[in-house]
């Protein structure tokens, strides 16, 4: 019976990471389907570029929702021991179908994100502490720079440093899940980096709403 929970709660987190915040904003209140313009990201990357600093903000919020939500998922399985190996395993699990249903969204013909809002919100039902870390190092490099593109891949390449260094965690699996997800985050911004290095990155509109 609990495997058959597991799986269902399994479908029910790529169901709510599949939910394309960006689309469904862009669409209600401004008409447009964000992944027709800038980077084609239905992400909050592309929404901040597009509709300004408070729809960007939105749908970045929503995007975390998304991750936590599905992490705290396992909150349905009480027969789980909190802080056991298969807890956290199990938040793992449930966290990264979010991460794919961003990704591979089943409403928006799989044309969604990047995940990186809806991977941090997983990380922050796993580990809030060190979320917030990876968050506040984003916030402080994006109000620098106005990258977001840039302040998510230095958030996550610091996730798996300060998941060792810092935090000190020593769950084999989690250590190699934040390695796993900074190099994918990288992989995934390699037009991205390429535009950084020849200064042609777009930046976002902080502080400015779309006219």
């Amino acid at each position: 019976m609990e495997i058959v929970l597991i799986i269902i709660l399994a479908i029910l987190a790529y169901l709510l990471g599949s939910i394309p915040s960006s689309v469904w904003v862009g669409k209600a209140y401004f008409g447009i389907d964000v992944r027709d313009y800038g980077s084609g990201n239905a992400g909050a990357t592309n929404t901040f570029r597009l509709l300004g600093t408070p729809t960007g903000v939105i749908v970045l919020f929503l995007d975390i929702v998304k991750g936590l939500t599905a992490a705290s998922l396992i909150h349905y399985l009480p027969q789980v021991q909190h802080g056991t190996e298969k807890f956290i395993n199990l938040q793992l699990l449930f966290g990264l179908l979010a991460v794919v249903g961003h990704i591979l969204p089943v409403y928006a013909n799989f044309k969604g994100g990047k995940g990186i809002a809806t991977l941090f919100g997983m990380l922050i039902g796993i580990h809030y502490v060190l979320a917030l870390a990876c968050v506040g190092l984003f916030i402080v490099v994006l109000l620098s720079t106005k990258y977001v593109s840039l302040s998510s891949i230095l958030a996550a390449i610091a996730f798996p440093i300060l998941t060792i260094f810092v935090f000190k965690r020593d769950e084999p699996l989690f250590i190699a899940f934040g390695v796993a997800a900074a190099v994918l985050v990288v992989l995934t911004h390699k037009k991205n980096i390429t535009r950084l290095i020849n200064g042609e990155e777009s930046k976002a509109k902080l502080f400015k709403s779309r006219s």
